[in-house]
């Protein structure tokens, strides 16, 4: 961990379960050596030559591996198979996984049968990579083709200059569902789907978007694991920490609706400020009245609660004549 930050606000640590569920399936594919644990759908896919997984992880040069991480290098390697989750690649002394969120060629616009396509076609390729995990005791090497792009030495000189409270500019490079990843110079750092928005985000396609530049707070460093969490909510001041304040019960203010859901609709007062009118609170039929909103309509609601702590706000519709 970077620990230059005496002079800077640190903000609040991120939970280890943030972490695991931002790796949650790259996790079920990185794994060397543990098929078994696998369903025969997510087993890897070697094309005709059907390479045998068995005790690679035993031939790994751990020592090797370490010193290209700890110098980071950028290295050829070959393509061995490939599963839904990504590729398995493998050289003299160096057996690891590349999770498809770090390829060049995938990105949230590709489909799933195009995966599979793009997946199957490294296979027998020879291509560059960086080393941006190892861990020994778990048997794990993760690669990345995206990191790679940036010259060797790139990832040590970026950790020495950022620290956790630090502003950051980045370009988005890939968008998943649990997260959008951003290129910082040399290290992608990853913004998480809940630390986008103090709001309710369904899709983190619908922040950002792949080549945007932006500007990123940075919640927490991990160097031996080479994993930047970044934040843009926290750019701006958490809107819920004052709605008790500016909102209370019986109010009629403007909204706009952000999404339509079964039990009701989302409206959004300000940025970072959604509420929930629920299906109850429409007056006549409630399924009349759900099909006569739509996204980004300006309604007036009416305040029924206020619950900073929990991020709850209950909303009564009144639509705009």
């Amino acid at each position: 961990m970077v620990t230059k930050q005496s002079n800077h606000s640190v903000p609040p640590e991120v939970d280890e379960s943030w972490w695991t569920a931002l790796l949650a399936e790259e996790d079920k594919y990185c794994q060397v050596g543990v098929k078994e644990q696998l369903r025969p759908d997510e087993q890897f896919n070697y094309g005709n030559d059907r390479i045998k997984r068995g005790g690679k992880a035993n031939e790994i040069d751990w020592r090797m591996v370490q010193d290209i991480f700890a110098k980071d290098q950028v290295i050829s390697l070959e393509i061995t198979g490939f599963n839904r989750g990504g590729l398995l690649v493998g050289g003299s002394g160096l057996h690891g996984f590349v999770p498809i969120s770090h390829l060049l060629d995938v990105n949230c616009l590709t489909d799933d049968n195009e995966k599979e396509t793009i997946l199957s076609s490294y296979v027998g390729r020879k291509v560059a990579f960086k080393v941006i995990e190892c861990d020994p005791e778990r048997g794990r090497v993760v690669f990345s083709e995206r990191a790679a792009l940036a010259e060797s030495g790139k990832r040590n000189l970026l950790f020495s200059e950022i620290y956790p409270g630090k502003r950051i500019c980045g370009i988005v490079t890939n968008i998943t569902e649990f997260g959008v990843f951003v290129d910082l110079g040399g290290v992608e750092g990853l913004i998480h789907v809940s630390e986008l928005s103090w709001g309710r985000v369904r899709h983190p396609s619908e922040i950002t978007k792949v080549g945007e530049t932006v500007q990123a707070f940075v919640i927490q460093i991990d160097q031996d694991r080479s994993r930047i969490a970044l934040s843009l909510k926290r750019l701006i001041p958490n809107p819920w920490e004052k709605a008790e304040e500016r909102y209370h019960p019986g109010q009629v203010v403007d909204a706009v609706i952000t999404s339509i859901v079964p039990f009701g609709a989302f409206a959004r007062l300000e940025e970072g400020l959604d509420g929930l009118i629920h299906s109850s609170e429409f007056s006549g039929s409630a399924q009349d009245s759900l099909e006569g909103l739509y996204e980004g309509q300006l309604v007036q609601v009416r305040i029924l609660n206020v619950n900073s702590t929990r991020q709850r706000l209950g909303l009564s519709l009144n639509l705009v004549e």
